[in-house]
């Protein structure tokens, strides 16, 4: 089982480095945007994969959760910066 995983381990990083290259070399902003939340999201799933190969899931879970959140957040306000050009409250919105 741990072999299995290993193996998973290993094509998620390979599917993170694949994805740098779109980083790199995306066309447009958005496409990097894409890239850094497709990155996140494998990233999350690498962090699961870690902890059932330790034997220790419950301690990476939360890790996990937490990486996962801080990185929709980023990319949420990353794209209504890259759109808008401000983060704040719209033009005529009111708080």
């Amino acid at each position: 089982m741990t072999a299995l995983l290993t193996g998973f381990g290993l094509f998620l990083v390979g599917t993170i480095l694949a994805k740098m290259v779109r980083l790199v070399r995306g066309p447009t902003i958005f496409d990097r945007l894409l890239a850094v939340g497709a990155i996140g999201t494998d990233t999350v799933i690498l962090l699961l994969v870690i902890g059932l190969i330790y034997g220790r899931p419950d301690g990476y879970i939360d890790l996990a959760i937490t990486y996962a959140v801080l990185n929709f957040i980023g990319v949420v306000a990353a794209a209504k910066y890259l759109d808008r050009g401000e983060i704040g409250p719209g033009h005529g919105e009111t708080r």
